[in-house]
């Protein structure tokens, strides 16, 4: 996929998490097509982009400051960054990157996104589970100030767990439901992409935190696990007005059918 995308000469394109895994796919992607590219990450980003911001994205005051860098126009936003379950982080730690940082820096981005522009988050297959916990969710979207969010967090720490599957969970939420807000208000898409098992340096943290049989099961389910630069085109896709103007508010998972094996009984 990489390095076959239409010409986009003419975005300019924010990315988090783009120093490693899929972020870091992608970014090579969007500038073999000529995309003008802004990086966010707290470790070192080496792709030529067009600047590359060190930023702790569960550190409010760290993504306020990233935003001084970011450019006035930003036709895509690409939030790949996060963390995993497995015992580095901590749920609070967790929950701050993955959906706190997201959120924020998504809202603050929000006003220099024109009509025609798109939001497009990588969320988790581990996030399926969102329906179970909808009350909960809902009641997160209206904490909706990262520190009114962390005070809600560290309050129901009994609903989170280990803050994983739940932020991911979160996004998904958060896709579909801002998703049918700013269509309307802003002519602005956000979708989601659900990755399967993928080979990434968080790949050992995951077989800690979900457990070994669930990763097994899964990537045998698929037929092997998958690389980062293969969750590039559909993040392409859904990013793009000429592909996917129609498609809003959906949580897209490419897993290689491990979904269809929970949905239809068959994991």
């Amino acid at each position: 996929m990489q390095g076959t995308w239409q010409d986009l000469s003419d975005h300019t394109v924010v990315v988090t998490g783009a120093a490693s895994g899929i972020g870091a796919a992608l970014v090579d992607s969007l500038i073999a097509a000529n995309a003008s590219v802004y990086t966010l990450d707290v470790a070192a980003v080496t792709a030529p982009v067009a600047q590359a911001v060190q930023c702790d994205l569960g550190d409010k005051a760290s993504i306020d400051l990233a935003l001084e860098l970011m450019p006035g126009r930003v036709d895509w936003l690409m939030n790949c960054a996060g963390v995993p379950n497995g015992g580095r982080f901590t749920a609070p730690e967790v929950m701050a990157i993955n959906w706190l940082g997201l959120r924020h820096l998504t809202e603050a981005l929000l006003p220099r996104i024109p009509a025609g522009g798109s939001i497009t988050h990588v969320a988790s297959t581990a996030g399926r589970g969102w329906a179970d916990n909808v009350e909960h969710h809902r009641m997160l979207m209206g904490a909706d100030t990262f520190e009114s969010g962390s005070a809600w967090v560290d309050t129901n720490g009994d609903i989170i767990g280990d803050g994983y599957s739940f932020s991911k969970q979160a996004v998904q939420f958060y896709t579909m439901w801002r998703a049918l807000q700013l269509l309307p208000e802003r002519d602005v898409r956000m979708n989601s992409l659900c990755p399967g098992v993928t080979n990434t340096q968080l790949s050992q943290d995951f077989r800690r935190g979900v457990g070994e049989d669930v990763i097994d099961r899964a990537i045998a389910l698929a037929g092997r696990a998958a690389e980062p630069a293969e969750m590039v085109g559909a993040l392409l896709f859904l990013a793009d007005n000429r592909t996917a103007s129609y498609v809003n508010g959906i949580n897209l998972n490419v897993d290689r059918g491990t979904g269809a094996a929970h949905l239809v009984g068959a994991w």
